[in-house]
């Protein structure tokens, strides 16, 4: 019998300032982070995630989420976190409707491998573009074909949003998660209350159902011995990084990543260096 936990890697990006921190230490540990710092380059939480929970399939597995920095300052160098990925999770602020507008610059910044924009000439994450513009960059059709990578939309600071002004408005205005787009769903959420993703709820299921989606996803390509259909990186990685983790070995990591007082949060927070790419 294998001791080992088989993991899938999932890309949390967005602007910055909307949410990610919170979101991703509410994913992993069901609580909500108060007092969040701003991402230098990546905070990294893990989950541990039952696969088919309560069916004969059920397996568990290691959910590694990415806290991508939004920075613009790191926007060339970000890319090295981008590749292998097996999901994205796209955050924006329900308040921001910038930050809705954005998440198509995000997935194209991902699908390009070398952190570069697929948009036209002079066009950035985080800049202005008129409709047009945003029209004639992005191919509906021709992004599902190339991604074929499970994606959720989630919007963050729900609880800011006026009682006049539903999420539903923004969803409309954006259209980034529908269906003929990119084939994702849509949480909203406040990433203050624990019970925003609390089992059982619509949102948990939601987000269970898209996990088991890149497990799935992953596990169609291990099987056919084809990885051209997820995102790659021409860059060598260490092999090491790609194992599964080893049962034997989880007890001694998890005592050397305990933290030294109650409030510190067990991430790892990875600098990049632009020098070093």
């Amino acid at each position: 019998m294998s001791n080992t936990i088989d993991k899938v890697r999932i890309l949390l990006v967005g602007d910055s300032g909307v949410g990610k921190t919170c979101l991703t230490h509410l994913i992993a540990h069901g609580e909500s982070l108060h007092r969040p710092g701003w991402t230098v380059g990546c905070n990294i939480e893990v989950k541990l995630h039952e696969y088919k929970e309560g069916t004969p399939q059920q397996k568990p597995y290691f959910i590694e989420l990415f806290d991508v920095g939004g920075s613009l300052s790191h926007k060339n160098s970000r890319s090295v976190f981008y590749a292998p990925t097996d999901g994205i999770i796209l955050v924006h602020d329900l308040t921001n409707r910038k930050s809705h507008n954005n998440l198509r610059d995000w997935l194209f910044e991902i699908l390009s491998k070398e952190g570069k924009d697929t948009y036209k000439p002079g066009s950035n994450v985080g800049a202005h573009k008129t409709a047009n513009d945003e029209q004639n960059a992005f191919d509906p059709e021709e992004f599902v074909g190339a991604a074929q990578i499970p994606i959720l939309v989630m919007g963050t600071k729900l609880d800011l949003v006026d009682e006049r002004r539903q999420p539903k408005t923004v969803q409309k205005a954006g259209g980034i998660g529908k269906t003929e787009q990119c084939g994702a769903e849509e949480i909203w959420l406040n990433c203050r209350d624990p019970r925003s993703i609390a089992a059982g709820t619509t949102d948990a299921v939601k987000l269970s159902r898209f996990f088991d989606r890149v497990i799935e996803k992953k596990q169609q390509t291990r099987d056919t011995g084809f990885y051209g259909s997820g995102i790659t990186d021409r860059r060598r990685y260490n092999t090491t990084s790609t194992m599964p983790y080893n049962m034997t070995n989880i007890t001694t990591a998890a005592n050397s990543m305990k933290p030294n007082s109650p409030t510190q949060t067990q991430t790892r927070n990875v600098l990049i260096e632009p020098n070093v790419l």
